[in-house]
């Protein structure tokens, strides 16, 4: 299984879960690029494609599968004011960002994402994908995570609305064995996966980031990137200290890009962002 360059692309058994370097100007043939948008399902733009010969500053390696092989990473990258409710705050957020700001939408379970809402998509060498807007800042803070001595690997990035489905119904599944009623099943599924729609995963500029067990601990891996995550444009984006607004429990390994801008202010501030765009 192939992995970034200077990052892990393996999977993990738990659902927790990278890059700076010039983006490439791939040149995709007409046809294929004609063939490409046509599979494309309805909001989601063709993927990202690159030669077979071009190597992003070791992130991806030549791959066989022809002259514009999808890109493959390289396995060798190795407080809430007291008179304002979360509620309140989160219809106000609701159209703060505007259409060019894409990195700074609103993503919970009070605000969907909008119909029109376009991803373009860059498969990694695992099967993960990501928008490859956000590519560049990911690139940079693995390879810095990387220098640093540690070992972490995405775990997760794009979903579909099916698979944001499957992954609720399967928690709702394993509660279901445990004993809990329908009705608590459900309750404590929500609790853990967000509602299909509601994902920031389906935004494709959000990724768990786990440790590679095998070279790091998971302490050092969500500390670095805690620290320094912001550096790069990425958020915490649910913090132990805020889930009475983000209404999601603590998740050290879920990041999302919000711009370098915005990820300094936050991180400054204190604020998570229901509380930026408020």
């Amino acid at each position: 299984m192939w992995l970034p360059g200077k990052l892990n692309l393996t999977t993990s058994a738990t659902e927790q879960n990278p890059f700076h370097s010039k983006r490439t100007k791939a040149a995709v043939p007409a046809l294929m690029a004609l063939l490409l948008l046509a599979a494309a399902p309805g909001n989601v733009r063709a993927q990202t494609q690159v030669p077979e010969n071009e190597n992003l500053a070791g992130l991806f390696s030549p791959h066989s599968a022809g002259e514009d092989a999808i890109v493959l990473l390289d396995e060798e990258i190795n407080e809430t004011p007291a008179d304002t409710s979360a509620e309140e705050m989160n219809q106000t957020a609701a159209g703060t960002a505007g259409d060019d700001e894409w990195y700074l939408i609103l993503v919970n379970r009070t605000h969907p994402i909008p119909e029109n809402y376009q991803v373009d998509l860059m498969q990694l060498s695992n099967g993960m994908q990501v928008d490859s807007r956000i590519y560049p800042q990911l690139q940079a803070m693995f390879d810095d995570a990387r220098a640093a001595g540690l070992a972490l690997f995405v775990r997760d990035g794009y979903r579909t609305q099916e698979e944001q489905q499957a992954i609720m119904d399967g928690k709702i599944e394993e509660y279901r064995n445990a004993g809990y009623s329908d009705e608590e099943a459900v309750k404590l599924a929500e609790e853990w996966v967000a509602l299909p729609g509601t994902s920031e995963h389906q935004l494709g500029i959000a990724v768990d980031i786990n440790a590679d067990n095998s070279g790091s601990s998971d302490d050092a891996v969500y500390s670095w990137l805690y620290e320094n995550a912001w550096k790069y444009g990425f958020i915490k984006r649910y913090p132990e200290d805020k889930t009475d607004i983000t209404g999601v429990i603590n998740e050290p390994w879920h990041y999302r890009y919000v711009g370098e801008e915005a990820a300094k202010e936050m991180w400054e501030s204190g604020m998570c962002l229901e509380e930026y765009l408020s």
